[in-house]
């Protein structure tokens, strides 16, 4: 064990992989004095068992999960090699020997042989390398990301060298990324604006979306484009609450998350972070979409001027990596009054319209989503109604639907979703 030489994978010193890998290379060490090394370490010994049961059950790893733990390591640290590799693949030179080196070390962590430390502390860890969880889930990665590096985990395991485990290391990155923002598909900014991860985000799709078809369809292209690199615009998507304005973004990632689409959600309170944001992502081999849902200012409000710098008319281009996505309720995003027509000049209320219409004119593709007919408010329910098997006869449904859009606000989607909810909650 060499855990202490790692150069771009470093552990840290107060961590579980630090520690764990110390122990294991003191209990090989015919020199040391056991009965000290049991009086000493014995405490930290099954703090460490403990931190490796825990890390396993929060990220829905299963099998061997030292291993786990170490792939799981491999994955999530951005370094000079894994953030080159995420973007061009492994292309040789200093890094690529350097990272060679650390992955032998890797190697022989895979290789440690647990029997040492069961004779050391008389406990059976045979748990390790059979380790079976019920609640396979997890609460970290979604299925998908945590079975890619569970893959990555056996393809370690028998790897027959330091060249073929290097190899898999570096198909990973380039596939699936690295760190935090390559191997999760939703992030928001928490209170000091730094990025953090989603880890459950609802999966929509376009088609669980009744009805809208010309709006998705808009937005999908748009998307599309993004991905694959053409042109392609910000999108506002505005119109009547209910309607899936913002479940139609939350499609997008799930559509093309495979793609290396990402999103940020950002609170307009937050939008004195968006530089930043973008500085932190300008770089990274993915596209993503800075989604902001129920976008709106009041005339007393100056959010606004950070997203139209952002969007067009800063000195720093916006990165071709990044659009912005937003919902509103209202087509025009700041609040007019009446003062902004009255007693004043046509020169003057002209400039206060054009500087209060900006921020819309600079989202290149604009989508209407309106409220539903009533027979279109129907069909969203059927639609709905035989998506869930509800078992009840389609007059009566109707019935019940109308007489719920009377008491609930009117036509929407969401009326729908909600109605129906509540026919199965009294299931």
């Amino acid at each position: 064990m060499k855990a202490d030489q790692l150069i771009l994978y470093r552990f840290a010193k107060d961590g579980l992989a630090y520690g764990f890998s110390e122990i294991l290379e003191m209990a090989q060490n015919e020199e040391i004095d056991k009965g000290l090394l049991i009086k000493e370490k014995k405490d930290a010994f099954f703090q460490y068992i403990q931190g490796l049961i825990e890390t396993a059950s929060a990220h829905g790893f299963y099998g061997n999960i030292w291993h786990c733990y170490l792939t799981y390591l491999l994955v999530s640290k951005e370094n000079a090699y894994s953030l080159g590799c995420e973007i061009k693949e492994d292309s040789g030179g200093s890094v690529s020997e350097i990272a060679k080196r650390d992955f032998s070390i890797f190697m022989d962590l895979f290789a440690a042989d647990f029997s040492v430390l069961e004779n050391l502390f008389a406990t059976d860890l045979s748990f390790i390398k059979h380790f079976e969880d019920k609640n396979t889930d997890g609460a970290v990665f979604n299925h998908r990301i945590r079975d890619c590096i569970l893959d990555l985990c056996e393809a370690l395991e028998h790897a027959q060298d330091v060249e073929q485990f290097q190899k898999e290391v570096a198909l990973f990155y380039k596939h699936f990324g690295v760190g935090t923002i390559g191997l999760h598909k939703a992030f928001r900014l928490d209170e000091d604006g730094n990025i953090v991860p989603i880890s459950k985000i609802p999966h929509i799709e376009f088609s669980d979306l009744i009805g809208y078809e010309d709006q998705k369809k808009r937005l999908y292209d748009n998307t599309k484009a993004f991905v694959t690199g053409k042109p392609s615009n910000n999108c506002l998507l505005y119109g009547d609450a209910g309607t899936g304005k913002s479940s139609s973004i939350k499609a997008t990632v799930n559509t093309f998350y495979e793609d290396g689409l990402r999103m940020i959600e950002i609170y307009k309170h937050q939008f004195k972070y968006l530089n930043d944001v973008i500085r932190q992502i300008k770089n990274r081999n993915y596209k993503f979409i800075i989604y902001m849902d129920d976008l709106s200012f009041e005339e007393f409000e100056i959010e606004y001027k950070y997203l139209k710098a952002v969007i067009e008319g800063g000195l720093e281009k916006k990165p071709n990596n990044v659009l912005i996505y937003a919902t509103s309720n209202r087509r025009h995003l700041i609040r007019e009054s009446f003062a902004d027509k009255k007693d004043m000049d046509d020169m003057h209320k002209n400039d206060t319209v054009q500087e209060k219409l900006s921020l819309y004119h600079r989202f290149g593709v604009t989508i209407y989503y309106g409220s539903p007919s009533k027979n279109e408010f129907m069909d969203i329910v059927l639609g709905l109604k035989d998506r869930v098997h509800l078992d009840v006869e389609e007059e009566e449904l109707l019935l019940e639907a109308n007489r719920w859009e009377l008491k609930h606000g009117g036509y929407s989607g969401r009326a729908a979703q909600q109605f129906i909810d509540y026919l199965l909650g009294k299931e």
